[in-house]
């Protein structure tokens, strides 16, 4: 059986300028059986974190040069150390110092003088977090999915690679390696997640003669909210239908999106032609495959593409 000293121990950061505090939490973390790094400043863990990316950080909010603030804002700034969970330690209890350290990229606020047994608890369970939601974007990266997160307002919290690609070829801002969803439709997708369930907020967007569907599904978290994104590109699925069963173009771009699953109104969205001219075209499809519903219909295209 392993002994327990064999066991990863987690690596945390303590940032503070105060050497009786970073005594007494050296101590009390490596008996708890943490590894523990030593920064007495900003500049100095910035330079830290650069040689070894701990587990999580311990930040004094006041300090002199760089403060806990600017130094986890610096820090989050790449996207390496994005998720790194920072806890702030300050005397300050004011609300608008809490909401600060929050801001900045902060996922706890303690206060100062340090009450152990809180601290430890803290930490517990925010590396826990922390290894859970390593492991679920690990997971989804392994998918190759198109698949990412933001916070309630909007803010990209992660993304699988094949996303990030995506996104930096659709939307690329200037002096990024990657982009976000832009504002305007962060801002409908929140409008329609608070008019309608899970999985019915989505947003077609025709960026340069490509479409892409952005779909908002099931909250994974109480300020983290997933999105698909789904480019809907078609044009040998739709060659092969139009060929195959004798279609015209347009005919062969609705039987290929009624065998996914769209309803008209969806199909008409995709194709910006009204949902009548959808079930016009739909009647059309039914006579020239001999068919009588849209079920016989998708069932027909899905067994031509699967040849």
């Amino acid at each position: 059986m392993a002994n327990s000293n064999d066991q990863r121990r987690d690596t945390l950061l303590v940032v503070d300028d105060t050497p009786e505090t970073l005594g007494f939490l050296t101590d009390t973390l490596d008996h708890a059986g943490f590894t523990v790094l030593i920064a007495t400043d900003g500049d100095s863990a910035l330079r830290l974190i650069e040689q070894i990316t701990p587990d999580l950080v311990l930040m004094d909010a006041l300090m002199p040069g760089i403060d806990g603030f600017e130094t986890c804002r610096r820090m989050k700034r790449g996207k390496a150390m994005a998720a790194l969970p920072v806890i702030f330690m300050t005397g300050l209890t004011e609300t608008e110092n809490v909401l600060e350290g929050l801001a900045a990229g902060g996922v706890d606020y303690v206060t100062k003088p340090i009450v152990v047994d809180e601290l430890l608890a803290r930490i517990r369970v925010h590396l826990a977090n922390a290894r859970v939601a390593a492991g679920s974007r690990a997971a989804l990266d392994a998918t190759g999915r198109f698949l990412l997160a933001t916070d309630a307002r909007g803010k990209l919290l992660w993304c699988t690679p094949k996303a990030r690609s995506l996104l930096t070829e659709l939307f690329p801002v200037p002096g990024n390696s990657y982009a976000s969803l832009p504002a305007g439709i962060m801002t409908q997708l929140l409008q329609m997640r608070s008019e309608a369930t899970a999985g019915q907020a989505r947003v077609l967007v025709d960026v340069n003669g490509r479409k892409l569907e952005i779909s908002m599904l099931s909250p994974i978290g109480p300020d983290e909210l997933l999105f698909r994104l789904t480019e809907l590109s078609t044009t040998l699925d739709e060659q092969r239908l139009q060929q195959t069963l004798s279609l015209t173009s347009r005919e062969s771009e609705v039987l290929l999106w009624i065998s996914r699953g769209k309803a008209n109104r969806e199909i008409g969205a995709i194709l910006a032609i009204s949902p009548r001219t959808v079930n016009k075209h739909l009647e059309q499809i039914f006579v020239k495959l001999g068919v009588e519903n849209r079920a016989s219909a998708a069932a027909r295209a899905v067994r031509t593409l699967s040849r």
